[in-house]
Order: C-alpha cells, then structure tokens, then sequence
C-alpha cells in the first residue's frame, strides 16, 4: 500500500518564481495596463492537461488558446507560423518541457515574457523500462519521464505553479487566482484519495498498457507498469519484448491489455489475441475526444481507476 503523501506549498511557489522568464515589474505593469478595459489574459497551453489548468485557475479572467487540437498525438505536433505567432503574442505560457520538442524551439525563438514550465513545478523521474532503454540507444532524448499529470499529487503541485503565474502576469485578479487554485487543488487530492482507496485491495499489481505513460501513476498507487511500447508511443517493440510481455502476463495473472484513445491500439489488441486476455481503454489524457470516457481530467481519470480496479480484480 502506498502512502499519500501531503502536496507541497513553498516548494512549488519558489520553484514558479525562476521559471516565469523575464517577469519584470516593468512587464507587469505593462500587461495589466492592456487588460484595464475588462480584457482577459492570453494563455498559450501546449496540450490538454496544460489548458485544464489554465481553465480551471483562469476561469474568466483568461483566454486560452491549446497548440494540440484535440485528436493529435501530442508527441507528434508541427506548429503553424499563426501557432508560433500566437507563442510571442500570448501574456503566459504553459508548457511541458521535452514532451513537444516543436513547443520548445518556439518558446526559445519566440521572446515570450511570460513561459512557465511544468517540469521546473514537481520532480521528474527516470522510470522507464528496457524498452525505453532502446530508444535511449536510438537517440530519442532524455529518459525523464514526462507524464507526471497522471499522478494526481504531481498534478497538483503543478497546478500550484500555474496559479502563482497567473498572479504574477495579473495582479489585479490574484485572488481569484488563489481561490480557483485551492478549489482545484482540493478536487485533485479527492482524486488522489479515491486512487488510493480503490487500488489498496487490488488482487493484481501488473498490467500492460500501449505505452510506458503511466509510470507516476503505478509509482504513486503501488502498481507495476509493462508498456508495449516505451516513452514514445510510436516506437515499434521488437520480439523479444512481445515474448517478455507473454511470459510476464502468464507469470503475474494479467488479465487485461490497455489501449490508448490518441495510439494505434494495433499492437495492443494482437498481444491479447495472441495471449487470450481482454482489452480495455486506459487513456493517458493527453486529449479529450469523442472516445474520452469524460468530459474533462477528472472525469477520465476517474474512468481510468473504474478500468483498473476491474483489470486488476479489486475487492
């Protein structure tokens, strides 16, 4: 059983204060001067789990633009010139650093006041498996696993950062700011709590996803991630990981491999034809779809615990 673990304060304010890149009292002032006709502030979210928390601190006072439409993968996003325009235009940016290199490059060439990047705000970790050791080898870039919004207490900490953002980029507004950031706060440590409630009895700890992103997720929860695929959901597993998998799912009772809603689910669903196990959606939320069993992050997030907790035999 793993325990929950309190979500740091100070930590993330700090953290937030040396990512804000060139938030000057100059700036400052200039960006709430624009916006003394009732304006909102322009965010930029890079991808879906950014701009859930841009809109949920935000709420009015915001405007928020996402790079990745919904249906794109979002390790495979090309930005637009309008994309890369709207990146120096924008009063702050969200992003998460290494998971979109074209994201990156902008943000670097772009002069933006105001970024903050979600990785600077919780702690990264390598979890990766030997499949993410072949790409490591292949040249695909750091081993650091990025998907720390599908640990709820990382998330958070997050949030946290983003709300501290907001109140450095308007002022005038910081209260509400601090308001929506406790609300939301609140509702990811009830997620939390209802993650670990509802896995600490599971009869199985294993199961099989199409790739390796729910590494935090297993860490937090006391389970054991086996992706088909490593970090990159589009990188091909060789034989020898089809064989390890097999024997694994054999060895440890597995009765489920999880597809994804943004992948290819091929791969996936040949493994459990070929080993006799069931199939079923665990989405990563990088995108709400028309597949997306919710219609925001909790509510998927709270559909991924259901899929689990029947994979994983919970009593």
């Amino acid at each position: 059983m793993t325990v929950r673990l309190p979500i740091p304060t100070a930590a993330v304010i700090s953290a937030v204060t040396l990512t804000l890149v060139g938030l000057s009292a100059c700036s400052t002032s200039d960006t709430a001067a624009d916006r003394e006709d009732g304006g909102t502030v322009d965010v930029v979210a890079s991808f879906y789990p950014m701009q859930y928390l841009a809109e949920e601190i935000g709420r009015d006072h915001v405007s928020v633009t996402t790079l990745t439409k919904p249906g794109v993968e979002p390790h495979d996003l090309e930005l637009t010139p309008q994309q890369t325009a709207q990146i120096g235009d924008s009063d702050l940016v969200v992003y998460l650093k290494d998971l979109q290199p074209a994201v990156d490059e902008a943000i670097d060439q772009s002069g933006v006041k105001n970024a903050v990047d979600a990785t600077a705000l919780t702690t990264l970790e390598d979890l990766g498996t030997a499949n993410d050791e072949d790409e490591e080898e292949g040249g695909t870039g750091s081993s650091l696993d990025p998907h720390v919004w599908l640990d709820p207490v990382k998330y958070a900490e997050i949030a946290k950062g983003v709300g501290a953002a907001l109140e450095k980029a308007d002022p005038d507004n910081a209260a509400d700011y601090r308001k929506n950031t406790d609300a939301l706060v609140d509702k990811l440590d009830g997620l939390n709590t209802k993650f670990t409630d509802g896995l600490k009895n599971s009869a199985g700890k294993v199961f099989i996803t199409s790739h390796t992103a729910f590494g935090y997720l297993a860490q937090r929860y006391g389970l054991e991630q086996q992706g088909i695929a490593g970090l990159d959901p589009e990188s091909e597993p060789s034989p020898a990981r089809i064989k390890e998998l097999q024997e694994i799912a054999e060895r440890d009772k597995v009765t489920t491999v999880f597809f994804e809603t943004l992948a290819s689910d091929r791969t996936a669903k040949t493994l459990a034809e070929d080993t006799g196990l069931k199939t079923d959606l665990l989405d990563p939320v990088e995108g709400i779809t028309e597949q997306s069993r919710g219609d925001d992050y909790v509510e998927v997030m709270e559909a991924n615990l259901t899929s689990l907790q029947k994979a994983l035999g919970t009593k």
